[in-house]
């Protein structure tokens, strides 16, 4: 089976609840749309937990774009125990993070031997910007948050930048493709900003599957084979 879930924000006993739910297998499929970090205290277990199964496909976030930026910086400032004397440009960094939810992730990071950090960073930086998944006559275009400046002209998945993918939001009222068969699934808005509810949106062959656990809500997951919907 193929599943998808987005935006865990470091909760980690949530995380493992729905990994439980599901019943993931070895055999099975799980790709996580990004926002794996922030927010929530634990978002290094999250990471780590996803490093150890190798059928887990990660895709890039809005916040592992933030996360890597600062922590790529900070990475030889914390081995030399220089974080008292951060340049400007780290300092801003920092701060901006730190205002989008980083201070759990910073703080796990900093906590990490020097190994560990680049493994974590390493793993990071190996998120995929996209994926496609076919099964049963349907195909799913997975991305964190849209595809950017979209006009159904033959633009190639690939000349997307990594901001296109995890900052353009998809327009949840506009069909993108013609054939009835392609879906967008993606991440990034909570659907109760779309529908009021914590659940899993569906809107124009377009799937919002972000259902707000960093804010108090649902963690969701969709099994792209069944459409069945999972809530924790």
């Amino acid at each position: 089976m193929n599943y998808v879930m987005s935006d865990i924000h470091g909760e980690y006993d949530k995380f493992l609840e729905m990994l439980h739910k599901i019943n993931l297998q070895d055999e099975d499929t799980l790709y996580i749309l990004g926002n794996v970090v922030d927010f929530g205290a634990e978002p290094i277990e999250v990471l780590n937990e996803m490093a150890d199964r190798p059928n887990i496909y990660p895709i890039i976030g809005s916040h592992e774009r933030m996360a890597v930026d600062v922590l790529s910086l900070l990475m030889d400032d914390i081995s030399e125990g220089k974080l008292d004397k951060l340049s400007p440009d780290t300092v801003k960094g920092i701060a901006e993070w730190r205002e989008n939810g980083g201070q759990s992730t910073l703080e796990e990071f900093i906590k990490l031997v020097e190994e560990e950090r680049q493994d974590i960073l390493d793993y990071l930086c190996d998120f995929a910007n996209f994926e496609v998944v076919d099964t049963n006559n349907k195909t799913f275009i997975l991305v964190h948050c849209g595809l950017g400046d979209f006009d159904n002209k033959g633009k190639k998945l690939k000349s997307y930048s990594v901001k296109d993918l995890t900052s353009t939001r998809v327009d949840y009222e506009k069909k993108y493709f013609d054939d009835e068969s392609i879906f967008i699934v993606s991440g990034h808005v909570p659907t109760y900003e779309l529908c009021g509810e914590d659940k899993i949106y569906f809107s124009h062959n377009n799937i919002c599957i972000n259902c707000g656990v960093a804010d108090g809500k649902r963690l969701g997951c969709l099994c792209l084979d069944t459409m069945e919907e999972y809530y924790v």
